[in-house]
């Protein structure tokens, strides 16, 4: 476990450190880890305006000192809760994360729409879900996770994508992302596919019956689709 903590202190503080909006950011971790400004405080020795402060801009920009602090307590807590979203997160920390080429929380949650607009999308199914909130995402090489990651694995690192968009990269018809998805209890708030040359009838009728948001990517390359995602981060 503790190489996933490492790895999951490393992401956030950077995310964090990195971001226009750092308060914003803190915030969404927090609720990540569904952790209250008063359990933080408590945690942390200091008074519940501090952190409602940070998160609310109200205070300058927290030093790197304290920012791995809070991360600390963030991942603690969650520790002396069962662990529940460090197991969460856990896929991610492995040897077959190469396949996983980005991934990111908004600081803020955007719309479906949104999404769409930014990676020059269409979308295929579910065309009521427009205001359907993303609340960050996940882009995987389909084809680096065919050869290193064994079923199990696969399902299980979809199956850390709730309420995220799931994005696919290297797939020509789609078919395979959605019947992987078919066999997962968990379900991603929506599937992004980028570089299809022939979406498959198969992949638009799982979707459907999912109930989960397609969505064809037409961005010219990878480059510029996570430079647009990029774009959110930094809001």
């Amino acid at each position: 476990m503790e190489s996933v903590k490492d790895y999951i202190m490393k992401r956030i503080v950077g995310e964090i450190i990195l971001s226009d909006s750092p308060g914003h950011t803190m915030r969404r971790w927090r609720e990540i880890f569904e952790v209250t400004q008063l359990e933080l405080a408590e945690k942390l020795g200091i008074s519940p305006s501090v952190i409602s402060d940070y998160e609310g801009g109200r205070r300058k920009s927290p030093g790197a000192i304290f920012i791995k602090r809070f991360v600390k307590a963030l991942l603690e807590l969650d520790e002396e809760k069962g662990a529940k979203i460090i197991k969460r997160f856990s896929p991610f920390s492995r040897s077959y994360s190469e396949a996983v080429l980005d991934l990111r929380e908004f600081p803020i949650p955007i719309t479906l729409k949104e999404l769409i607009d930014a990676l020059d999308g269409e979308l295929i199914t579910c065309k009521h879900a427009s205001s359907k909130l993303i609340f960050g995402y996940t882009i995987i090489d389909s084809i680096k996770a065919i050869i290193s990651m064994s079923g199990s694995e696969f399902l299980q690192l979809i199956g850390s994508t709730s309420e995220r968009a799931l994005i696919f990269t290297n797939t020509t018809t789609g078919r395979s992302p959605m019947v992987a998805i078919r066999v997962t209890p968990l379900k991603p708030a929506a599937v992004v596919l980028h570089g299809v040359k022939n979406l498959d009838r198969l992949a638009i009728d799982l979707a459907n019956l999912e109930k989960i948001p397609l969505i064809i990517s037409r961005k010219e390359s990878l480059e510029n689709l996570i430079k647009s995602l990029h774009n959110f981060v930094k809001t």
